[in-house]
């Protein structure tokens, strides 16, 4: 085994690093067995020039992720031929519309000094900075996408992974999400459901939509082409869906 295919050394160093950054990061270390995880982290590395490069030399055969709290995500890989340092390389979010990457600059990725304490320094100083800055505008595009509700009516916004979001007004409204499973986003204030299972999708939103109800508060879900809106009951009036064109993210 080469000293860069270290798994040791490449956790070590993770550890340290995720120790050092500003804020509240911990580290998970992805084997070359955790081919699933390696495969999903690939797709999702926010960089289309240094990382990918190395890539396209070297597939990901192990990795460190970093994590935030808050979702942020840093990955810290080996360096294709390199005894020393490491790569390190912004990861996008995996619960946020394509469309909200369209227009944004990717934060990319870094090389790593093989000392972690001054590895930290270098991703606190350039690297950070430039994916806080990313993570803000993909955001805000997501949430702007959100049709808005108001203290009399929530809206629920289909998004493309076939989840439904909303951003709530009030209290109640934000109480009762929260009871039929959908998810806040700390960084948006946005409330999400998932559609992996649209059986259980449907349940959660006939069963909100009655429970709205009883707080005088209507329920309105646009109803986009080719796909059958869950029933809330009783339910609103649904808004025509306006058309958005497809859009490829771009990392």
């Amino acid at each position: 085994m080469h000293p860069y295919e270290d798994p040791e050394r490449l956790a070590s160093y993770a550890d340290v690093l995720a120790g050092e950054l500003p804020g509240d990061w911990t580290s998970t270390y992805h084997p070359s067995d955790d081919k699933d995880d390696l495969a999903e982290l690939t797709d999702r590395l926010w960089d289309l020039d240094l990382v990918a490069a190395a890539l396209a030399e070297q597939p990901l055969r192990q990795a460190a992720v970093l994590s935030r709290p808050d979702g942020a995500q840093l990955a810290v890989l080996d360096r294709p031929g390199e005894n020393e340092g490491f790569l390190i390389a912004a990861v996008a979010p995996r619960d946020l519309p394509d469309e909200a990457y369209r227009g944004v600059r990717e934060p990319g990725g870094s090389t790593l000094a093989d000392d972690p304490f001054l590895g930290a320094e270098q991703v606190a100083a350039d690297l950070l900075a430039r994916y806080e800055m990313a993570l803000a505008q993909v955001r805000h595009n997501a949430a702007a996408d959100v049709q808005p509700s108001t203290p009399d009516r929530v809206m629920l916004t289909w998004q493309p992974d076939g989840s439904l979001a909303a951003a709530p007004v009030g209290t109640i409204a934000r109480d009762v999400l929260a009871t039929h499973g959908f998810v806040p986003d700390q960084q948006t204030g946005i409330y999400r459901l998932s559609g992996n299972d649209t059986t259980v999708q449907a349940r959660a939103v006939r069963a909100m939509g009655l429970r709205l109800n009883t707080h005088g508060i209507a329920l309105a879900i646009p109803h986009p082409s080719g796909r059958i809106t869950p029933t809330a009951n009783p339910p609103a009036a649904p808004a025509p869906a306006t058309p958005r064109p497809s859009a490829t993210k771009t990392r």
